[in-house]
């Protein structure tokens, strides 16, 4: 398997800290020669053994098996977060599949942003819209890279008796979220998935997203609003957990900033700790370079684009910055804020999300900032893996004061790697009972730089 990511090598353009591996061999005017190698070998194979990576299986989520593999009574019994690749997307694909034989079912709603024409995903809804079922699905056609692919795609579902719904002129909705009703004992019960990554079955193989699976009643009621919002243009009013761009994300992440930054000047503790592709919006640095001078402590995570810089005295000591570089690309959102007690803790305001902290995301797109609250989903989110995350050492690089990142130096004693860990430790909210004797291990907060 192989998988170019966005690699941290020296100094960026215009403030910014990145480069692609593909902008450093155009430098050195060998892209063709390097373009020939690499299909070269992904024809023909590693011969030499070390090189490849070991055969990872996904798991199942175990938790969905004490139902019989019912989603619909799994998901009624409490909230349940699948974290890809490490447990299996076909946990989504099923999701929808038993959603389009359930005679109780009455209706699906699906946003599409990218995936493929033969995906699982675009049959299961064929498949419901064939079986009676009102299925709707909103189709980004100015996905990038992806815009003739998602006009044949809409044709397709068309064709099938699907209502497609193209979303704003204006904005991308990049948002995803998947929507059902189900009739129960006389009333609509909804069930809902959130994620952070597209209904991509092939690259939910490569990328680590989160799939939240919830009925509260509450956030169903967001995310019907939502749906409204995109499909009738009619702008949500008085949300009830859910943010969504361009209407109030932006307006709740620096409300959670603000609240840091207030308790730091009571003397409270104060921390942030966030995960995403890229960091480049203006206000949103400038928010994260006031909380670091009141004395907030900020850990980000960001795999590709940085436009802050950590490390500055008096601006910026408070900050650090690491990204992973690894087997799997980091492609989850997460948001999290410690809210005046030492992280991590289950006071903490954790969010996930499908935006990054663009302009882009956050002023030009539909996006969803979805609170979690569920006591297991939570402590999976922070204390599992935002966790793994932050002690990393293996795959880590840190970004210093001047631009620059530098491979974390570690020993043997402080050698830790996320993704090995997430291949080898169940998830706490889709293990299930069966599962219980079998605990992940767990992660213990300690400073990682330097190896220290």
């Amino acid at each position: 398997m192989f998988l170019i990511q966005t690699v941290s090598v020296k100094k960026g353009i215009n403030g910014c800290n990145n480069l692609s591996i593909f902008d450093i061999i155009k430098e050195e005017n060998n892209l063709a020669s390097f373009s020939s190698a690499l299909f070269l070998e992904l024809k023909i194979g590693f011969k030499n053994s070390k090189l490849k990576f070991k055969n990872f299986t996904p798991r199942d989520v175990e938790r969905l098996k004490e139902y019989n593999n019912n989603f619909f009574e799994t998901i009624k019994k409490k909230d349940l977060i699948v974290h890809h690749p490490f447990e299996t997307f076909d946990a989504v694909i099923e999701f929808l599949n038993q959603a389009a034989i359930d005679k109780k079912v009455i209706a699906i709603k699906q946003t599409l942003y990218r995936t493929t024409l033969d995906s699982p995903i675009v049959k299961a809804l064929i498949s419901a819209a064939e079986n009676g079922k009102t299925v709707t699905a909103l189709i980004e056609i100015k996905a990038r890279f992806d815009e003739e692919a998602n006009i044949q795609l809409a044709r397709s579902l068309e064709k099938a008796g699907v209502q497609i719904v193209y979303g704003f002129a204006k904005y991308k909705t990049h948002a995803k979220s998947s929507l059902i009703h189900r009739r129960e004992g006389g009333k609509i019960q909804t069930y809902f998935h959130l994620g952070t990554g597209n209904y991509h079955p092939v690259n939910a193989k490569i990328y680590t997203d989160l799939s939240l699976f919830s009925s509260d009643k509450k956030m169903a009621t967001d995310v019907e609003k939502f749906y409204n919002y995109v499909t009738g243009y009619s702008k949500p009013r008085n949300l009830n957990k859910i943010s969504i761009s361009p209407v109030n994300l932006r307006k709740t992440l620096n409300q959670n900033i603000d609240k840091e930054i207030s308790n730091a000047k009571k003397g409270k503790h104060a921390e942030i700790w966030a995960k995403m592709n890229s960091l480049v919006d203006p206000q949103i640095i400038d928010k994260f370079y006031e909380a670091s001078s009141v004395g907030v402590k900020v850990f980000l995570f960001v795999r590709g684009v940085c436009c802050l810089r950590p490390g500055i005295k008096n601006k910026s000591e408070n900050i650090t910055v690491k990204s992973i570089i690894g087997r799997f690309l980091e492609h989850s959102r997460i948001y999290c804020f410690a809210n005046g007690k030492f992280m991590p803790n289950r006071n903490a305001k954790v969010y996930i999300s499908s935006a990054d902290l663009m302009p882009r995301n956050l002023d030009r797109r539909v996006e969803l900032l979805v609170p979690i609250e569920n006591q297991t989903v939570h402590e999976q989110v922070l204390d599992q893996i935002m966790m793994a995350n932050y002690l990393d050492t293996k795959q880590s690089w840190e970004l210093y004061p001047d631009g620059n990142y530098q491979k974390i130096k570690y020993s043997r004693k402080d050698s830790f790697s996320a993704h090995d860990y997430f291949m080898n430790n169940p998830s706490l909210s889709g293990r299930g009972k069966a599962k219980l004797k079998i605990k992940p291990k767990k992660l213990n907060l300690r400073l990682v730089k330097d190896g220290t």
